[in-house]
């Protein structure tokens, strides 16, 4: 046998003598750029004696190069470090009872910043683009895409109070009260005016939506004071960003007109009602694209993200509001979305808006604790203390005030317990120091002092009030959020009660919330639905579309409960019921009715109905009088003259019997002798 099958036998029979042979190959190579390394310091002087003799270097079988991977290695370390520490977190349910999650990942930032300051080097600071262009539209996003439509259509009325007289109390308030305090302190805060500190007022007042979606779902309040608290966070940003802009003009320009004011106020109607349109745009756009991915699939969750992006930058292109573009987006693209794409495009959507905002969301909060780290600060402590206390007051004062008003027009009332869970539940966050950290120092030369007393106000309300806010729901008693399965009964019983009240405003000829919503829903059916939803779908009545999407969670549960195997044969109820009804149908004759005769029938309901509508009146228990028109009105008036007869006589018998009382007492008296 000639050496060269030898050695491919041996090659292939014995394993290690491939291992000894690439070890050696890699023994060889390390010894040869070792000896070239040395060739070239060697050749480099002699080179340098003049003797003229070079080497070529040998390969780099391996290199370093740290600062080219620096940043994204940084920062996926300390989402693996934050992942570990929720982990951790959510394993201890005793820590997990008492600490709030975003208290845990400040820590988090506090302990790596500090590390990075004593390897000698300057920590990393949470800057105004990053976090208004990366961090932020993931979590605006998914709390859009997910706003429950219903409960936050039914108090929307509440949550513009809130959001927009109660931001400009606690701007104003805060910031007249704390040029009276710096003007009765003196010395350092003497030389801060009152467009400076309504600025500040401005930028601390609004609550932050990072920082309540963080606290209240793990609290799990009542979805009443959820959406009030929530949606007043979102909402209040086109207030602030409106302040915040005019103030900082003015402290430019130094000069306040009353036309600036004035186009103070017409530039916050601009600011959120242009945001609200560019999203609107830009979630019709979604919907639309989304009814030719039939066959592309992959890209559907694309769109979603990248329409959703596109409409945040470009209201924010024109300093519009890119969160209420966000949520105007979200809410708008989503029902004709989900009825275009595939179940597994809507899982990828989900998961990955949640995963997307939860990272969004540890990294706002580590980058808190770094930047506090980071510096520069000016601590003062009147300005501090009077910072903190006055937030407390006005937020009291504000929803005291506004709650008693607003009680007048709803029906079910805010309670006690109810403002104050609004009152506490006020926190603050990143965007307060977002819009701080960007402020000129040329302009407001106690820059460092505010953005001190913003990071203080910040890690009051997480770590006080995001902390004792569970045991003060517990202790007060507050009503918490139950988790409910939805049913077709309940689908059934919702949309019937949505019909009647619908009819009674229609009755009494008030025209209320629930017309314009009936009214509303049958453009979007008619109209709407055809142009962005493809296929029989845009068709589909409301009940039937939601039997169909619980008829798909249920077999997904019996799925994921490792029931695979048995689900064909283990029909889920609502089939079941499905089923029972097509049979039944199956066994029993319908009548035909022919289209011209189903037609015609429409017509005469339709024109019928239209004239009953038009001859009805606004009645109420003080205008409801019989119609003169009735055959029996003759006998109605009769009736009335007969009733108006008998109260008169009974009016005349009670002044008769009265006087003879008066008479029979005083002849009693006088012995029998009449006095009159």
């Amino acid at each position: 046998m000639p050496a060269r099958c030898r050695w491919a036998g041996a090659w292939r029979t014995f394993p290690r003598v491939r291992w000894v042979f690439l070890l050696a190959l890699f023994a060889g190579a390390v010894a040869s750029a070792s000896a070239g390394q040395v060739n070239d310091t060697d050749s480099g002087a002699t080179g340098g004696e003049g003797t003229g003799h070079h080497s070529r270097r040998a390969f780099p079988v391996l290199a370093v190069n740290y600062e080219y991977i620096r940043m994204p290695f940084e920062i996926s370390l300390w989402i693996l470090l934050a992942s570990f520490m929720k982990l951790g977190f959510h394993l201890i349910p005793r820590l997990s009872g008492v600490v709030p999650e975003s208290c845990l990942l400040i820590a988090v930032g506090l302990v790596v910043g500090g590390l990075i300051r004593l390897m000698g080097e300057t920590p990393p600071v949470l800057s105004y683009n990053l976090f208004f262009l990366c961090l932020l539209p993931p979590i605006i996003l998914d709390a859009g895409y997910f706003l429950p439509m219903r409960p936050f259509s039914e108090n929307v009325g509440t949550i513009l109070v809130f959001a927009v007289v109660g931001t400009l109390w606690n701007a104003f308030f805060m910031g007249a009260t704390l040029f009276g305090v710096c003007q009765a302190v003196g010395g350092q805060l003497e030389s801060v005016g009152l467009l400076a500190c309504l600025l500040f007022g401005a930028i601390v007042s609004a609550v932050d939506p990072v920082a309540v979606l963080a606290v209240f779902e793990e609290i799990h309040i009542n979805e009443l004071l959820h959406i009030l608290v929530f949606g007043e966070s979102l909402l209040n940003d086109a207030v602030t960003v409106v302040l915040y802009h005019l103030f900082e003009e003015f402290g430019n320009v130094g000069i306040v007109t009353l036309a600036d004011v004035f186009l103070g106020i017409i530039c916050f109607l601009v600011v959120a009602m242009g945001g609200i349109m560019v999203g609107a745009v830009y979630g019709v756009l979604a919907a639309f694209t989304s009814r030719f991915t039939s066959h592309t699939r992959v890209i559907e969750p694309l769109f979603v993200f990248l329409y959703s992006y596109m409409a945040y930058l470009s209201a924010e292109v024109f300093h519009l509001s890119g969160i209420m573009a966000l949520i105007a987006c979200g809410v708008v693209m989503r029902p004709y979305v989900e009825a275009n794409i595939s179940h597994k495009s809507y899982t990828t959507i989900k998961y990955f808006l949640k995963m997307w905002s939860s990272v969004s969301e540890t990294l706002i909060f580590i980058f808190l604790g770094v930047s506090t780290v980071a510096g520069p600060h000016a601590w003062n402590w009147p300005f501090v203390i009077a910072t903190i206390f006055l937030c407390l007051i006005s937020r009291v004062l504000g929803v005291i005030g506004l709650t008693f008003v607003i009680n007048k027009f709803r029906i079910v009332k805010l309670s006690n317990k109810d403002q104050f869970i609004v009152a506490y539940g006020g926190l603050r966050g990143a965007i307060a120091f977002s819009l701080a950290f960007v402020l000129s120092a040329k302009h407001f030369p106690m820059k460092n002092m505010f953005l001190t007393a913003i990071i203080t106000v910040i890690f009051f309300t997480v770590f006080v009030q995001g902390m004792t806010i569970r045991p003060l729901v517990e202790l007060l008693a507050v009503k918490k959020k139950k988790e409910t399965k939805h049913s077709i009964n309940e689908e059934i019983h919702t949309q019937f009660l949505d019909h009647l009240l619908t009819g009674i405003e229609g009755v009494c000829g008030h025209y209320g919330h629930h017309h314009w919503k009936d009214k509303l829903n049958r453009f979007n059916k008619m109209y709407v639905k055809r142009w962005l939803i493809a296929g029989e779908r845009s068709t589909e009545p409301q009940l039937i579309s939601f039997y169909h999407k619980l008829e798909l969670k249920q077999a997904l549960m019996l799925a994921e409960s490792g029931s695979t195997a048995k689900l064909p044969s283990i029909p889920s109820s609502a089939s079941m019921q499905g089923e029972s009804m097509r049979r039944s149908t199956r066994g029993r004759a319908l009548p035909q009715i022919s289209k011209v005769k189903e037609e015609e029938i429409r017509k005469i309901l339709r024109a019928n109905l239209q004239k009953t509508r038009q001859r009805l009146h606004s009645y109420n228990r003080h205008t409801l009088i019989a119609d003169p028109f009735e055959d029996n009105w003759t006998e109605v008036r009769l009736r009335k003259k007969r009733v108006e007869m008998e109260r008169r006589v009974s009016d005349l018998l009670c002044i008769f019997s009265s006087h003879y009382v008066c008479f029979f007492a005083n002849h009693s008296l006088h012995g029998g002798q009449t006095s009159y």
